[in-house]
């Protein structure tokens, strides 16, 4: 057996002869389990929280979406639909026509984004598991709205006596002054036959309608979308999906994924995650000095066993390699317990939900593999740092001394 080691290992089982000695190892050890439960349970927390506010745009964002790379919005031509129907690897697509419109309801009014969406767009997207009254009807007089603007607008589900009045810009040029206002929109009065809820923002912003109605508003012909929302198969290959969606669109068309449809918000979390990992990490570098002090009172309290050592043979760079290892035997089965007594929480939580945000949501968490070996990982390298500070405080004058 390794000389070094098997000393180290003696050293970390035995106990001092004096009661402060003890006393400070095994506060030592507490803090490391205690810093590194702490920060697996955070990168857990954290990890939830991120899958958790991805999962609201992943109800309207779909694997891969074509946007007009100038304007807002571009043609798609029969020939190039027939094109994409035979990309393999591509199970759905679905057109979507998108613009900004004005909303009025017995003198309420709201601005929000008029989706036109054919009837494959809830095979691309599941958009219809977010509703929350009524139904899923889009045809030329109903259209399903968000649970915000309805409550804005004061308006409920099949109205037909009182619709929802959708007035949109006419496309053009020149001088508004010189027109007349009737002149300026079009309206549609429409019916809300069903109301979708996920979050805030998006509760405020959309109204689904047919998608040959949203272009008879806008005055778009039926080649001209604002978007393609794409479906790929399970097992098909992202990367020659896209280069041949590239070259069937063509250039003036930018295919987007998820993280690149919502890019701030991608950084934000990671940002969020990072800091909150350096955050802690902080406090474990503070909370491992303790680890520099604990091996300094041992090497004092061992101090004669050191002599006798280096008497039989021992040689100075043995000696600090003993308390080395000891120092890094300390730090990793701290960290290692530490780690189950979070796995233990996170595990509890995921199965129970004890700790909740509101009383039908629980706290979401999400136990990751990758968290396991940041957390061991980071204490490791702290550890190996605070073990060779103190184990070089091992010299000749101390021996001799």
């Amino acid at each position: 057996m390794n000389f070094p080691l098997y000393i180290a290992k003696r050293y970390v089982r035995s106990k001092s002869s004096q009661n402060a000695v003890n006393i400070i190892n095994f506060i030592t050890f507490l803090v490391i389990v205690i810093g590194s439960a702490a920060l697996f349970i955070v990168l857990s927390g954290f990890a939830g929280l991120k899958t958790f506010s991805l999962s609201f745009t992943n109800s309207f964002d779909p694997e891969l979406k074509a946007l007009p790379v100038a304007g807002k919005f571009f043609r798609l031509t029969p020939a190039q639909e027939q094109k994409l129907s035979s990309v393999e690897g591509l199970a759905h697509y679905a057109k979507e026509i998108e613009e900004k419109v004005y909303l009025e309801h017995k003198g309420k009014n709201h601005i929000a984004y008029i989706k036109g969406i054919d009837s494959n767009y809830i095979k691309v997207i599941p958009v219809d598991s977010t509703l929350y009254i009524g139904d899923w009807a889009l045809n030329e007089k109903q259209v399903v709205s968000g649970i915000g603007i309805a409550n804005i607008l004061g308006v409920t589900i099949n109205q037909f006596r009182s619709p929802m009045q959708i007035y949109a810009f006419k496309p053009g040029t020149g001088s508004i002054s010189q027109q007349s206002i009737r002149s300026l929109y079009n309206q549609a009065p429409m019916v809300i036959a069903g109301v979708y809820a996920v979050e805030a923002d998006l509760d405020n912003k959309y109204v689904f309608a047919d998608l040959a109605l949203t272009q008879a508003l806008l005055e778009k012909d039926e080649t001209q979308y604002s978007g393609i929302n794409f479906k790929l198969d399970d097992d098909a290959n992202t990367q020659e999906v896209r280069a041949s969606l590239n070259s069937i669109l063509g250039d003036g068309i930018a295919l987007k994924n998820r993280e690149e449809l919502n890019s701030t918000l991608y950084k934000m979390l990671n940002t969020e995650n990072v800091a909150t990992y350096l955050i802690f990490t902080l406090v474990l570098i503070i909370a491992l000095f303790n680890v520099v002090g604990a091996i300094i009172m041992m090497i004092l309290d061992k101090q004669q066993n050191s002599k006798t050592l280096f008497s039989l043979g021992t040689t100075i760079k043995e000696l600090r390699r003993i308390y080395f290892v000891q120092g890094v035997l300390v730090t990793g089965l701290g960290g290692i317990i530490g780690i189950l007594i979070g796995s233990l929480l996170i595990w509890s939580q995921l199965l129970f939900g004890w700790l909740r945000i509101t009383p039908s949501l629980a706290y979401p968490v999400e136990y990751r593999l990758i968290n396991v070996f940041i957390v061991l990982g980071t204490i490791l390298v702290l550890g190996v740092i605070a073990s060779k500070i103190a184990s070089s405080r091992i010299n000749k004058k101390l021996i001799s001394a």
